[in-house]
């Protein structure tokens, strides 16, 4: 039984694909909430990464990514509350024992005030492969030694805390927005 569920589907190329939505969350200290994940498959491999995760058939980009940080966190937000798209990303890795592409859009929320995290609305995969949520001073971010995805995740988050300008940073191979 694999990991990957309904929503990958075989591209052209051979590889499932996904599209996904997620969130750069800030706290009220300009702290960005980030997840601890490993792989199934080799449990010492282990990297942080955004709030966020596949969309649902006929759900919009930004639909997904209010309903993910709410299964993911706990915290409950109305879709206007989100900024963006601010970041679109493609990105092929290997994760469960398969190499996969994601199309991604990236939202940003800035917390108005302390919010509690909870995990009950993990999916059964989540609960076997996410390790922790943390809030990371960006500063420390930057100065972590682990993988962080996406890349330079510690920049563009500073980068966005100063402001945007309604233009989406693009990473990765050209999106497919679809």
């Amino acid at each position: 039984m694999t990991f990957l569920g309904a929503d990958w589907q075989p591209g052209p190329d051979g590889l499932r694909y996904r599209h996904a939505a997620r969130v750069l969350v800030f706290d009220v200290e300009d702290r960005l909430l980030l997840a601890r994940g490993h792989d199934l498959d080799n449990p010492e491999r282990h990297w942080w990464f955004t709030i966020g995760g596949g969309r649902e058939r006929g759900e919009s980009a930004r639909s997904a990514a209010v309903r993910e940080l709410q299964e993911e966190t706990g915290i409950r937000v109305e879709p206007a509350a989100l900024v963006g798209p601010v970041l679109t990303r493609s990105a092929i890795f290997d994760f469960a024992a398969e190499t996969v592409r994601q199309y991604e859009q990236f939202f940003v929320l800035h917390l108005p005030e302390r919010a509690a995290l909870d995990a009950t609305g993990w999916t059964p995969g989540e609960r076997e492969m996410i390790d922790e949520l943390r809030w990371w001073p960006l500063a420390d971010l930057a100065a972590l030694e682990e993988q962080v995805y996406p890349e330079g995740l510690a920049v563009i988050a500073h980068d966005l805390l100063r402001g945007w300008d309604g233009t989406p940073i693009r990473l990765g191979e050209v999106y497919d927005p679809k």
